[in-house]
Parts: structure tokens; C-alpha cells; sequence
């Protein structure tokens, strides 16, 4: 899957570790699911602290938190809406 930034940067998620997808995976399901910004960061350090299938802690590489980043801001603009739900682009 290839994420486009805010800034237009393309990253291809082919290029993280399988960990990393994993936990790209599951913040992508609470982006919609959050009621604050708060809560989804609390959920990525839950999923960083919990690896891929509780395999242990993922170290937070410099694509990943770009990544992050990305989606928090996704998150912030979900929750302006009015309606608080909308769609996303990734």
C-alpha cells in the first residue's frame, strides 16, 4: 500500500518490516473508531508496546512515525467534522 502525506510524500508500506504493517494495520481501524486524538495516540503506544501478535515492543522507525504522524492528523480532521465520521485518504 502506498500512503501519500499531507506534504505529497509517497511511502510504500512494502518497505517497513511486517511489524510495522501489522501495527499500521490496526491504527488505520481506530483512526475511525477514536473520540480524541488522545486516545489514538494511547492506542499506538498500545500497539508499538504490544508488536505483532504481543511478539514484544516495535522500535518506531523514521517512515513509521511519518506514517503516524499522517494518520493523527487524519484522526484531528475526522474529529472537526460535524458529524465526526468521514472518510479518510490515505
Amino acid at each position: 500500500m502506498i500512503i501519500r502525506t499531507d506534504t505529497g510524500q509517497p511511502i510504500d508500506t512494502a518497505d517497513l518490516s511486517p511489524e510495522e504493517r501489522h501495527v499500521i494495520q490496526k491504527l488505520l481501524a481506530w483512526m475511525t473508531l477514536v473520540d480524541s486524538v488522545d486516545q489514538f495516540r494511547q492506542k499506538k503506544l498500545q500497539a508499538l508496546a504490544a508488536g505483532w501478535n504481543d511478539s514484544g515492543p516495535i522500535r518506531e522507525t523514521r517512515a513509521l512515525t511519518r506514517i503516524i504522524q499522517h494518520l493523527e492528523k487524519q484522526v484531528r480532521k475526522r474529529l472537526k467534522t460535524p458529524a465526526g465520521r468521514g472518510s479518510f485518504k490515505c
